[in-house]
């Protein structure tokens, strides 16, 4: 009888160790990261030398580490449409800076429906905090208008030019710093404020119901400008300092424009390490809540490194040794830090080269969290390579447009790698090549080598370009006039 008890007990503990591995993990808890303008080779994990990372390395080092992740382009607004609409640039309908008054940018249509809609109507509890930049308060593109039942910080990206802005926004609700008193004096640091705030949204939650927490960070975006505090002091007198005169605080200060810097490295170097320092207190208060081990946390950034404001990406290496920088459509302009950690789910110190772009986070969120995913996306979930359960889907191509300076236009395929310059004036004109397998630096151009590629890619430019009365190409400006 003992034997056969025993043997009882045996297959028990064998079929629950069966089931545990097979079961799907319940809904996780979502937070996803977003640096503004921090670059592929701005932290420590992808080579960064002279400034300090140790929570984003952390967070690397527990979870995956994917190495060919792309933002929807090379600026903020229409980077960040890609990423709440799961479309491409091309499609998307936000796909550049366009400012609108009183305050704020063009904002996304009612039509629209983004990764934070879906998901609060699975049932999560929806919070946005930094900077939003896709639609004024009260507007169709309302942060709360948009999925979110929170959000607090920046509506409009001009203001978050700024790091003692006059006010912020909590929903509606103008937040008045009166210690910075319109520019005229710098006393209420808003990223500081802004993290306050996020960190006591992740107080209020209990495990009982799974939360989407979106954290678009304005560090280190240009100006360049941090408290005068030990982090600053760690860096402060470490590097040759070239000072920036821009536009001050104080009875003449503009909403515009950023602040004069005397050292500016050592202030782009204490950016990254709050940025870091805030990701640090994000993982703890997840671990204080005992939330951590079902939420899948995700930091990246919305487009490589800038040069506004004395910031010097070349210093720092910020790029990774990859082409190009913000608003270049090179590798440097939209390939960026990307890593993933979910306990128990994900590998710790895995690394994935799975190419996906910020189109793909819609599909997966929504298939996490059980949610509705729009059939019209350009986007495929990347769950399988999270999860390493079943075959990854790959797309046949990545597609970007961005539309300052001329108008651009890119493509990857496999390996390969094509860029079109000049695409408002010249849409059918010719492309660069480059093959990424053996020139990740895009230093070589072979198109007049591979013309039937070149063609070929070109002409899924052509295709993936749907025409945009907000944004136009070439003679479709003309038309629209």
């Amino acid at each position: 009888m003992k034997k056969f008890t025993c043997y009882l007990l045996a297959l028990v503990a064998v079929s629950t160790f069966v089931n545990a591995q097979t079961q799907t993990p319940k809904r996780p808890n979502i937070v996803f990261i977003l640096a503004d303008d921090l670059g592929y080779g701005d932290v420590g994990i992808n080579g960064q030398k002279l400034i300090r990372t140790p929570n984003i390395d952390r967070l690397a080092k527990e979870g995956m580490h994917f190495t060919q992740f792309y933002a929807g382009t090379s600026v903020c607004a229409p980077s960040r449409s890609s990423l709440m609409t799961g479309q491409h640039t091309g499609h998307t309908y936000v796909r550049g800076n366009k400012s609108v008054e009183p305050e704020g940018q063009e904002p996304i249509a009612d039509s629209v429906t983004t990764v934070a809609e879906l998901l609060q109507r699975a049932g999560y509890v929806t919070g946005a905090f930094g900077k939003w930049g896709l639609g004024p308060v009260g507007s169709e593109g309302d942060p709360n208008r948009q999925g979110f039942d929170r959000f607090y910080g920046y509506n409009c990206q001009s203001l978050a030019h700024r790091y003692y802005p006059d006010h912020l926004w909590n929903n509606n609700q103008k937040v008045l710093l009166s210690g910075n008193e319109n520019l005229r004096q710098a006393k209420e640091y808003a990223p500081d404020i802004i993290q306050k705030q996020a960190l006591s949204f992740l107080d209020a939650r209990d495990g009982k119901q799974p939360f989407f927490l979106f954290l678009p960070y304005i560090l280190p975006h240009a100006e360049l400008l941090v408290p005068d505090d030990s982090l600053f002091a760690h860096y402060k007198g470490k590097f040759e300092e070239k000072p920036f005169k821009g536009a001050d605080y104080g009875p003449d200060a503009k909403t515009g424009g950023y602040t004069s810097q005397a050292y500016p490295h050592a202030t782009f170097a204490a950016m990254v390490g709050r940025l870091d320092w805030y990701v640090g207190q994000v993982m703890a208060k997840l671990k204080e809540k005992g939330l951590d081990q079902n939420t899948l946390v995700i930091f990246t950034s919305d487009n490589g490194p800038h040069i506004e404001g004395g910031a010097d990406p070349t210093f720092f290496n910020s790029s990774g040794g990859l082409r190009g920088v913000k608003r270049d459509l090179y590798e440097g302009g939209i390939r960026e830090p990307f890593f993933a950690r979910w306990p128990g789910v994900l590998k710790p110190g895995s690394k994935s080269d799975y190419v996906g772009a910020f189109w793909d986070l819609l599909p997966t969120f929504t298939e996490l969290a059980g949610a509705q995913t729009p059939a019209y996306i350009d986007g495929i979930s990347f769950v399988s390579s999270l999860t390493g359960k079943g075959t990854q889907k790959k797309h046949d191509y990545l597609y970007w447009e961005f539309h300052e300076n001329g108008g651009r236009q890119a493509v990857r395929q496999g390996n390969w790698k094509a860029v079109r310059l000049q695409a408002a004036t010249n849409p059918n004109g010719s492309v660069e090549l480059y093959d990424l397998s053996k020139d990740l630096a895009e230093a070589h151009n072979i198109a007049a080598q591979y013309p039937d590629k070149a063609k070929e890619l070109s002409q899924l430019m052509t295709q993936s370009h749907v025409a945009s009365p907000l944004f136009p190409f070439g003679k479709e400006s003309a038309a629209n006039r």
